[in-house]
C-alpha cells in the first residue's frame, strides 16, 4: 500500500505544472485524474486492483501548443518510466521498420534504469568504501594482509614495527584521499575490459530473442581486464561505477523494474493523426497505417510482451496519445482503438497573451535560461516587461500569418533578438556588464522579419 503523502491530490498535480506550462487547464485536470487514479487503484482492495483499468487520454491541439511537455512533467511528479514514440515512425507487422512492441521494451528499460539509479544511491557509501581501500591499496599496499608473500619477495621477516609504520602511512594518505589533496596524483587501476556489442548474423529472427542471445553469449565469454594509469579523480569515478555495479543484486532490480513498468509507466505516443485513415480507399498508404493501428490495438488493450527483463503486461500502463489533426480528425481511427482512448481533450492555440506568460512565468522561461547563460559570463541580462510583450506580439504575428508552430517560435524569436549578445560576449561586452532589452531594441532587430513576409517564412 502506498502511503497518501507519497501521491500528489490532482489541484496538487495541476499547480505543479502551471509552474512549467502555461494555460491548457483541461489537459491538466485531466491527466492530473489519471495520475491521481494510480494511487487509488493501488489502495483498492486486491480484487479489484485487476479490473480497474486507466483512462488513456487522446490529445488533440497544434504543435507547440504543450502536449508533450504536459505528459513529460506529469513522468517526472509521478517518477514514473515514461517513453515518448511518434506512431508514423512505426510499420504495420511483416514490414522493415520498428513493430509496435518495441514502446513497451523501451518502457522497461527506462524503468530498470530508474531503478539501477535508486540502487545506486542506496549502495553509494558502501561503493564510496570499496574504492578508497583499492585507491589507497594502488598508492601504499598493504603489508599485514600479504605478509607471507612479501617477507618472501623482500627475503626478510618483517616485524611489527614495519606493520605497525605501513598502516599508519597508509592512514595519512586516506586522510589526504578525503581532503582531495591527491586528486591529480597518477595510479594504476585494473579495470575490466569492455567489448562491443556482438552482431549475429543468421536467418530471421526477432528483437527480444537476439538480445537474449547476445546477453548469453556476453555471459558466457570470460571477463578480461586491462591495467590503467590514470589521474585519483579518474579512477574514483571509474571504479564508482564498477564497485556500485557489484553491490547491486540485478534479479531484485528486474523485478522492481517491471513491476514499476506495469503499474505507473506512461507511454506517450505522438502523431498518432499520421496513422489516420482520412479516407477508406482499401488501398494504398491507408491500409498500412490502419495495418499499424491494429498493431497498436492488442498493446493498448492490454496484453503481454516479451522483453529481455522478462514479461510485461500493459494492462495498467497509461497511454497518452497525440496528434494535431489538420488533415484527418478522431473519428478516422479505427473504432477499436478510439474506444481505448475515452478522454479526449482539445489543447487551445496560443494567445499573445499565452506567449508573454511563457516568455515570463515558468521555471524554465527562456528568458531565465538566456539569463543563465549570461550570467555564467559574468553578464547581467533583463528584459523589460514591455520587451516581453513585443517579444510575444511578434511570435503570435508571426504564427497566424506563416505556419503555427506553437510555443516553439519562440526559440528563433529569442534566438534572433538575443544571437548579437551571445556572439559578442566576453570579447567586446566584457563581464560585470548589464544588458537591457526594451521594447524599442526589440523592434529594431525583429521588425524586419515581420514585414518581409518571405524572409520570415524562408528563415523562420
Amino acid at each position: 500500500m502506498l502511503e497518501q503523502s507519497e501521491y500528489l491530490t490532482p489541484k496538487q498535480i495541476v499547480a505543479e505544472l502551471d509552474k512549467y506550462i502555461i494555460g491548457q487547464h483541461e489537459a491538466k485536470r485531466n491527466v492530473a485524474i489519471a495520475l491521481r487514479n494510480r494511487w487509488r487503484r493501488m489502495n483498492a482492495p486486491t480484487d479489484m486492483k485487476r479490473e480497474i483499468l486507466p483512462n488513456n487520454i487522446l490529445m488533440i491541439g497544434a504543435t507547440g501548443v504543450g502536449k508533450t511537455e504536459i505528459a513529460r512533467r506529469l513522468a517526472k511528479l509521478a517518477d514514473a518510466p515514461f517513453v515518448k514514440v511518434e506512431a508514423s515512425k512505426f510499420t504495420e507487422v511483416g514490414y522493415v521498420g520498428r513493430d509496435v512492441e518495441s514502446m513497451v521494451r523501451d518502457l522497461v528499460e527506462q524503468a530498470v534504469n530508474m531503478v539501477k539509479m535508486q540502487k545506486r544511491e542506496e549502495v553509494k557509501h558502501r561503493a564510496a568504501e570499496a574504492v578508497e581501500e583499492i585507491i589507497l591499496d594502488a598508492l601504499i599496499p598493504p603489508i599485514r594482509s600479504k605478509r607471507n608473500a612479501t617477507e618472501s619477495a623482500m627475503g626478510f621477516q618483517l616485524s611489527d614495527s614495519d606493520i605497525e609504520l605501513n598502516e599508519r602511512t597508509r592512514e595519512r594518505f586516506r586522510e589526504k584521499l578525503r581532503n582531495g589533496e591527491l586528486e591529480d596524483r597518477k595510479i594504476e587501476i585494473e579495470i575490466e575490459n569492455t567489448v562491443g556489442n556482438m552482431s549475429i548474423i543468421g536467418g530471421a529472427i526477432d528483437e527480444v530473442s537476439m538480445m537474449n542471445l547476445q546477453e548469453v553469449i556476453s555471459n558466457m565469454m570470460p571477463k578480461k581486464t586491462r591495467k590503467r594509469k590514470v589521474a585519483i579523480s579518474e579512477a574514483r569515478r571509474i571504479l564508482m561505477e564498477e564497485e556500485a555495479a557489484k553491490l547491486i543484486d540485478m534479479d531484485e532490480v528486474k523485478q522492481i523494474a517491471l513491476q514499476k513498468a506495469e503499474n505507473l509507466g506512461i507511454i506517450f505516443i505522438d502523431e498518432i493523426d499520421k496513422i489516420a485513415s482520412s479516407h477508406k480507399s482499401g488501398s494504398g498508404p491507408d491500409v498500412s497505417r490502419e495495418g499499424v493501428q491494429r498493431d497498436l490495438l492488442p498493446i493498448v488493450e492490454g496484453s503481454a510482451v516479451n522483453t529481455k527483463y522478462g514479461v510485461v503486461n500493459t494492462d495498467h500502463i497509461l497511454f497518452i496519445a497525440a496528434g494535431a489533426f489538420h488533415f484527418s480528425k478522431p473519428s478516422d481511427l479505427i473504432p477499436e482503438l478510439q474506444g481505448r482512448f475515452p478522454i479526449r481533450v482539445e489543447l487551445q492555440s496560443l494567445t499573445k497573451e499565452d506567449f508573454y506568460q511563457i516568455l515570463k512565468a515558468p521555471k524554465n522561461a527562456l528568458t531565465k535560461q538566456y539569463q543563465c547563460l549570461l550570467a555564467a559570463e559574468g553578464v547581467e541580462l533583463t528584459f523589460t516587461d514591455e520587451a516581453l510583450e513585443a517579444i510575444a506580439e511578434v511570435a503570435f504575428t508571426i504564427n497566424a500569418e506563416i505556419e503555427n508552430i506553437g510555443a516553439r517560435r519562440l526559440h528563433t524569436v529569442m534566438s534572433h533578438l538575443l544571437n548579437e549578445f551571445m556572439f559578442e560576449v566576453p570579447d567586446t561586452i566584457p563581464p560585470n556588464s548589464k544588458l537591457v532589452v526594451n521594447r524599442d531594441m526589440v523592434h529594431q532587430r525583429l521588425s524586419s522579419l515581420v514585414k518581409n513576409r518571405d524572409l520570415s517564412h524562408y528563415i523562420l
